[in-house]
């Protein structure tokens, strides 16, 4: 089995502001989700949320504040999930609540070289 990287991007200045009922629920489809790999025995790491803030290093070792306000899409979380195939990744991908924000998934083989 391979190691797969699940990389929850989108553009957080759409999503909509929902009560705290809507939030709640949002929150249950992600656990819902998440649980869902995990009883097929495929989530290798749950990942987590990131904040919006960070810092980034140059190659002139010069330092930042990011991610940019002018990138579109921001990186808001991950998991790690054992599968096959990218082509199996994909499929447990396709059930990702941030799809019905408006988000995407960025799946990436991990490589333990």
């Amino acid at each position: 089995m391979k190691e797969f990287l699940l990389i929850f991007r989108m553009d957080y200045s759409k999503m909509p502001k929902g009560s705290p009922e809507e939030m709640q629920a949002m929150t249950k489809k992600w656990m819902d989700w998440i649980g869902g790999i995990a009883a097929q025995n495929k989530l290798f790491e749950r990942g987590n949320r990131l904040t919006t803030g960070g810092k980034v290093i140059w190659s002139n070792k010069s330092v930042t504040d990011g991610p940019y306000t002018e990138v579109k899409e921001s990186i808001g979380g991950y998991s790690i999930v054992k599968v096959d195939s990218y082509e199996e990744a994909v499929e447990l991908s396709k059930g990702c609540p941030i799809l019905s924000l408006g988000g995407n998934v960025e799946i990436r083989e991990v490589s333990r070289l």
